[in-house]
């Protein structure tokens, strides 16, 4: 593994139509996002958000800002990642909160929560579309944030112990270690999970730019708003404009963004002897070929290298006064009181509200959030089914798997509510029912998480125990119990308990669909959440939330945790 970010960044290339391709692409992607970013700061007209143009001339116009959001969400993302997961990992009183957090966070709805957040960053931006823009962002960054930090957390917790000591002799410094050691060894498996993460907040993105919150809609300049304001004018063309706009956008976005970023992660891989396939770009071989990108390269690890260094020279040249132990305790008391307080208070401003309902409401929302939870099992269920055969399937080829993994990606990422009017079209011109139809749509946006966990536990399996199994001339139902299931079973748990956590997410929007005008609900916890916030019914808001967040705990515990706990003590390849 080779232990720096940059490398061969002090050599002196002439400049040449590289560097003109790459300023221009630059300064035409500088520009861009000023121009879009210009749009998120305009005065907050809730008229001209109710009526957005369906003309196809817009459409590039509308990507550029939903892709805007996605790229400044995953800039916040990787942030909190490096500095949540750094904690977690070096603190061990910190961890035993944290990691516990997260686990919560990620299964909590988020769309359930956007009328909140969207009230609350309005009140921050008042009379600005800037609040609502950030409302939109924030639930994209909590759709993307979690998968990204754990990865980085369990790779920090895994760092091989001489590589540790190593660390430790040379006295790396925390800038140092980060640079060096940490961010380098848990590259690759950050790289994979951020572009997961991505593909997940189109999702997100689709549903949080077109809300009603309050009685009022509110819909965002974007593609996601395009395709709603499409479905229900039942306007079948500008629906397939935008799904074609969609497909291009994540074509473009895998080209230019996460293909050179797979590329460039490579010389992170901890391998013995030189790998037989290596990853490529078109874009980063322009970039190295670029003698302007080698200068910038020097000129930023420069400035931030040395900022960094005199930072820490100023902190450790900072006296600061010392503290008594007991004025650190009193601290310590005064800022958890301060924590406990605000929660009690929230909390007992949500009993109130909740103590407006009636025994039967609230017995009934219970009843609602068990029947979604029986789809959620179900569709879950239904995906490994499929997944589990097809991934080992394109795991063990690796010649299928160069071919079909940038197929899956492509799907994966495509925004599943976007696929929800053809489906409703179906329904209706079948007579599907919902109560059933809901199930088919929650795995639309499910199922990548458990495909791409089972393909990658496939591809982990040593080849020397498979070259063991074909000597020992093992039958293909022993070869599928005695190895693959074995080394597959950890994926597929982590993928099962990723797709359970979208699946209970995706219920808010596939429970309740529409075309034109005519709607088509299950009864379910998604349905009336959904409808409640569309009222603006608190009571229901926070009663629905609060029964859909103690599902979900309760399936965690109950079932995914036990089986992961069983994957990492008995189904595990040492």
């Amino acid at each position: 593994m080779q232990m720096n970010f940059y490398q061969q960044g002090n050599q002196r290339r002439p400049f040449g139509w590289a560097d003109i391709l790459v300023i221009s692409l630059l300064l035409s992607i500088l520009y861009a996002a000023a121009k879009l970013g210009s749009g998120m700061q305009v005065p907050l007209d809730p008229d001209q958000l109710a009526s957005l143009s369906l003309d196809p001339k817009w459409l590039p116009y509308y990507a550029g800002r939903s892709l805007l959001r996605m790229f400044i969400a995953f800039g916040a993302s990787l942030i909190f990642t490096f500095v949540y997961g750094r904690i977690a990992a070096d603190n061990r009183t910190a961890e035993k909160f944290m990691i516990p957090a997260i686990d919560i966070l990620q299964s909590v709805p988020v769309l359930g929560f956007l009328s909140a957040t969207v009230l609350a960053f309005m009140a921050l931006f008042p009379g600005s579309l800037l609040g609502v823009e950030l409302a939109s962002i924030f639930a994209i960054f909590t759709s993307q944030v979690w998968n990204m930090t754990l990865s980085y957390y369990h790779s920090l917790k895994t760092i091989p112990r001489e590589l540790n000591e190593a660390a430790a002799m040379n006295q790396l410094g925390g800038w140092h270690r980060f640079t060096k050691l940490e961010a380098p060894f848990s590259m690759i498996g950050l790289v994979w999970n951020s572009m997961m993460s991505f593909g997940g907040g189109w999702f997100f993105l689709a549903a949080s730019e077109s809300i009603s919150v309050l009685n009022q809609d509110l819909h965002l300049p974007g593609i996601g708003t395009y395709m709603a304001l499409a479905a229900d004018d039942g306007n079948i063309r500008a629906l397939i404009y935008a799904i074609l706009t969609m497909i291009v956008l994540i074509v473009m976005v895998d080209q230019l963004f996460w293909r050179p970023v797979i590329a460039w992660s490579q010389k992170f891989k901890n391998e013995q002897t030189e790998a037989g396939e290596v990853s490529t770009s078109w874009v980063l071989n322009l970039l190295k070929r670029a003698s302007f990108v080698h200068y910038l390269n020097r000129k930023l690890r420069r400035g931030v290298h040395d900022g960094f260094l005199r930072l820490a020279a100023r902190s450790a040249q900072l006296k600061l006064p010392h503290v008594p132990l007991k004025v650190k305790k009193a601290i310590q008391w005064l800022i958890l009181s301060a924590v406990v307080i605000l929660i009690l208070r929230y909390l007992y401003s949500g009993i109130l509200e909740i103590a407006q309902l009636s025994w039967s409401e609230l017995i009934h929302v219970v009843y609602l959030g068990l029947l979604t939870a029986l789809r959620v099992v179900v569709s879950t269920l239904l995906a490994v089914i499929w997944t589990l055969p097809v991934g080992v399937f394109i795991g063990t080829n690796p010649r299928l798997s160069r071919i079909v993994q940038p197929v899956v990606q492509v799907l994966s990422s495509f925004p599943a509510n976007m696929a929800f009017p053809i489906f409703t079209i179906l329904y209706l011109k079948f007579g599907i029912s919902m109560e059933i139809g809901a199930i088919p749509l929650m795995m639309l946006g499910t199922q990548w998480y458990v495909l791409f966990n089972v393909i990658a536990g496939a591809m982990a399996i040593p080849s020397d125990l498979k070259e063991a199994a074909v000597t020992l001339k093992l039958t293909r139902w022993q070869t599928w119990k005695t190895l693959i299931l074995p080394a597959v079973f950890p994926f597929l748990v982590t993928g099962c308990i990723t797709a359970s956590g979208g699946a209970w997410n995706a219920s808010i929007v596939s429970e309740i669909v529409s075309w034109k005008d005519q709607d088509l609900q299950a009864a379910g916890l998604g349905t009336f959440i959904a409808q409640a916030t569309t009222n603006g019914n608190w009571p229901e808001i926070i009663w629905g939330i609060l029964v859909m967040c103690l599902l979900v705990v309760i399936m965690n515990r109950l079932v995914w945790r036990r089986l992961y706990a069983l994957a990492e003590s008995k189904y595990h390849l040492d």
